[in-house]
């Protein structure tokens, strides 16, 4: 056997040269990413409700990751990343090319990774969106609504919010240079508009569950947030699209500001409250993460350590003070606060990335594309005076034309589904829960999360112990 002819070199099937180690990490990133929703959101959302909506709570997450990733295939990634425009700087044109192996394996754009690397790590971005959205609809909205609604809201607003900001055409990216790393826009504001204003249209939960919704199962609760933490080290390591030293900044950047917000949220608690609360940690946790996610590759050390602050008080402050204060606030039924969460710390991450965000690593975030206008935080426009100061102007633009679009396309959505099924539950349904909704049942357990009562328990247990010494004492043995 001639050793030189079986061990040489196969051609590569792209033109271009591949990187094994950006791609090897951007797979691997995309994977955590993956994880965040499943197991990590299927087990939060099945574990913070009550125990009658466990099942449908995991399965509409579920049922959302599965559709997202077909409906990507066969539209998605073209509608948001193609080089060719059906709407200029907003929409791309929908093509089946994303299932031909000769487009995936093109070169991805500026990263030195084939196509099908990128439409991966865009997808599981994609699947995340509506499945943080579904928070706000937990506990009523019909399951066949919620079927049709995510292949709808995925095609006409989220590939339209991705586009204008994250390709290289899109007007968010060109004309108006935004600055989200990771989707504090493009998936945290979107989903928290989009939830809030489907919650507007879907109505509330019955009464009895919005004024008593106990978690039924908080230590699963904190595994599935703790799975959405650590996996947020793929969600904004990966932004960058190399395993390069911004990426390890990103994944540094990133936690610190997640523990900083979890820590200053527990003190509100414990200050205003009197004690810590388990839930109120996880949802400070949550809000750093979402806050940090459009800056994470582009500011230093200490700027995430203060948006972590922030992250941990401003949030905490619309949910505990002006929630129970603003009219209408009160009037939408958002099961999860994701519009605390999502909506107002992935704005508060936007405006903060146009105060911070370094240009030394902006420049080298964004490639250094020719012609582009530079990214500049607003801190640093006085050290030189050349540089300009229209970054916080962009930051708010971008963040006006995001609301809008969810504000429109989702209730336009929500009517034309409303024509065709009913969007929430009827109130039979409502009241038994899965079983009514899917025939299943989560746990063969007594209660919804509430304490039980230790002298019926009593009762009960002196029941079973006289019932079996009678059949004790009746048997043949």
């Amino acid at each position: 056997m001639d050793y030189a002819k079986a061990h040489e070199v196969k051609p590569s099937l792209s033109e271009w040269t591949l990187n094994t180690g950006d791609n090897a990490w951007q797979m691997t990133a995309a994977t955590i990413v993956g994880m965040q929703s499943v197991p990590g959101l299927v087990i939060l959302y099945g574990s913070i409700v009550k125990k009658k909506w466990a099942v449908n709570s995991a399965f509409m997450a579920l049922y959302a990751f599965a559709a997202v990733l077909v409906v990507w295939a066969l539209c998605g990634f073209t509608l948001s990343f193609s080089d060719e425009e059906m709407i200029p700087g907003f929409w791309g044109k929908p093509s089946i090319q994303a299932l031909q192996y000769e487009f995936l394996f093109e070169k991805s754009y500026t990263s030195l990774f084939p196509k099908a690397t990128m439409s991966f790590f865009q997808v599981v971005f994609a699947a995340i969106t509506l499945i943080l959205l579904a928070g706000s609809l937990l506990g009523r909205m019909n399951f066949h609504a919620w079927m049709l609604f995510v292949p709808l809201w995925l095609i006409f607003s989220y590939t339209i919010g991705a586009y204008a900001l994250w390709n290289l055409n899109g007007y968010f990216f060109k004309k108006i240079p935004t600055i989200d790393c990771s989707g504090g826009y493009v998936i945290h504001l979107s989903s928290g508009i989009a939830g809030f204003t489907a919650a507007y249209w879907v109505g509330p939960r019955m009464t009895r569950d919005r004024e008593r919704f106990p978690p039924n199962n908080v230590l699963l609760m904190v595994g599935g947030g703790g799975l959405l933490w650590l996996g947020w080290s793929g969600f904004n390591g990966g932004g960058p699209g190399a395993a390069n030293e911004l990426a390890a900044l990103a994944v540094m950047n990133t936690h610190v500001c997640a523990a900083t917000s979890l820590i200053v949220w527990m003190a509100l608690d414990r200050l205003f409250f009197g004690r810590p609360s388990l839930i109120g940690a996880l949802q400070g946790m949550i809000t750093g993460l979402v806050c940090i996610t459009p800056a994470a590759c582009v500011v230093q050390g200490w700027a995430a350590m203060v948006m972590g602050v922030a992250a941990g008080s401003i949030p905490w402050c619309t949910m505990m003070v002006l929630q129970k204060r603003v009219w209408f606030l009160q009037r939408v039924d958002d099961t999860m606060g994701v519009f605390h969460t999502h909506a107002v710390a992935g704005l508060l991450g936007g405006i903060l990335s146009g105060l911070f965000a370094h240009p030394r690593l902006c420049q080298i975030f964004y490639n250094n594309i020719e012609g582009e206008p530079p990214r500049t935080g607003f801190v640093y426009t006085f050290s030189d005076p050349g540089t300009h100061r229209k970054q916080m102007g962009y930051q708010l633009f971008a963040a006006l034309f995001i609301i809008v679009l969810n504000v429109a396309v989702t209730s336009l959505i929500c009517v034309v589904i409303g024509l065709i099924v009913p969007l929430r539950m009827s109130e039979e349904a409502l009241e038994v829960g899965d079983d009514a909704a899917h025939g299943e049942e989560a746990y063969a357990l007594w209660g919804d999360g509430e304490k039980v009562n230790i002298f019926r328990m009593s009762a009960t247990v002196e029941q079973s112990k006289t019932f079996h010494l009678d059949s004790l004492s009746d048997s043949s043995y």
